[in-house]
Order: C-alpha cells, then structure tokens, then sequence
C-alpha cells in the first residue's frame, strides 16, 4: 500500500468510529447530531432546552420543528440556520425548518435542573 493511501485509510471512519451507534434511527441521528448547536446565551444544547419538539423523516418535505427560548431571541436567525445545516449534514437531504410560535418553558428541558444557578 503506497503511502499515500495509508493515510487515506486512516482518514477514513471505521464502525467503531462511527458517529452514532447503529441501532439509532434517522430521526434519533439527527437528535443526536443536533445537540453540538448551542444556544449562546444559555450555554445549553437545543435538545437539552427542548427546543427541538418533532424530527419528520417520513414527509414528501422531511422538517424540523422546533421553537425558540424567546419570540425576539437575538440569535434566533443565527440558531435556526446552525439547526438546519446541521439535520441536513446528517440526513443527507434538504430539511425545512418551522419555528413553531409556542411560548417556551424550562419544563420542555430533558432536565430542568440544568438551569439552576443561571
């Protein structure tokens, strides 16, 4: 194997570094992939605010909805376009993105508690 081809391989993912287990489905992945987007002010993943509410995989148009910790977030725009980029980098496929106009609450978090002290 030439040298340059070694590296190559080394570049290349093995099942033991795959991203995801492969027992996750597509929606699962995306969750999971989603929780490197951060809310800045926060400090805090989008799926640990709960602001990811339903992954749809199984529509003509596959889309993300979602909603935002305020109606005028300062980096709501910012935090939206990371979420889409992010769900189609993982799915492979354009993905719609809809803010849904619920009011957020600390209850939607996987674990209230993480506020504490903020």
């Amino acid at each position: 194997m030439s040298e340059m081809s070694e590296k190559e391989n080394k570049n290349q993912p093995t099942a033991a570094e795959a991203p995801f287990p492969n027992n996750l489905s597509p929606a699962d992945q995306i969750k999971e992939a989603l929780r490197a987007v951060s809310d800045p002010e926060i400090g805090l993943n989008v799926v640990q605010l709960g602001l990811i509410r339903e992954i749809l995989l199984d529509q003509d148009e596959p889309e993300i909805k979602m909603m935002l910790t305020t109606p005028f977030c300062p980096y709501g725009g910012w935090l939206i376009q990371q979420i889409k980029d992010t769900a189609e980098q993982t799915a492979g496929r354009p993905m719609k993105i809809t803010v849904l106009p619920d009011m957020w609450d600390p209850n939607y978090m996987e674990d209230p508690g993480l506020l504490m002290g903020w």
